[in-house]
């Protein structure tokens, strides 16, 4: 049965605690993506959205310069990259997630994302029930 590794992205911007919002925002413009790993060395330490930048950062009236440690989510769901795809899908769906980390011992490794379960065809059927029920939610990440 494949696994989270199979289809999870490996290639992808990190930034630490101590770097700030302006710099999370170029990296989130630069590699065209809303959700970027806070690490210190490989350990993931939680993620910066988007949407933290926008509520925690530009709305609470914070300068270019706050650090990400200021605006970052440090309570995230991360997943094993030997957990199935399946099992992906429905964590998702369950935390109401599009994209989780994916962890091993404590080390990033990389993201998975719907993106990532829906563009891989065997696994479509998952990835489109996930986004179904992340969808109903009023409030997604």
């Amino acid at each position: 049965m494949p696994t989270v590794k199979d289809v999870m992205t490996s290639e992808c911007a990190t930034c630490t605690a101590a770097d700030n919002i302006y710099e999370a925002a170029v990296l989130m413009k630069q590699y065209d993506t809303g959700f970027i790993p806070v690490v210190d060395g490989e350990r993931l330490l939680g993620v910066v959205t988007d949407r933290d930048l926008v509520i925690r950062g530009v709305a609470e009236k914070h300068p270019g310069s706050t650090r990400i440690s200021h605006v970052m989510t440090e309570e995230i769901v991360s997943i094993d990259p030997d957990i199935s795809i399946d099992e992906a899908a429905e964590l998702m769906a369950e935390q109401q997630v599009r994209r989780l980390p994916v962890v091993k011992n404590g080390k990033l490794l990389g993201i998975v994302s719907l993106g990532d379960l829906a563009v891989r065809t065997p696994f479509s059927d998952e990835a489109g029930q996930a986004l179904s029920e992340i969808s109903e939610s009023p409030y997604t990440h």
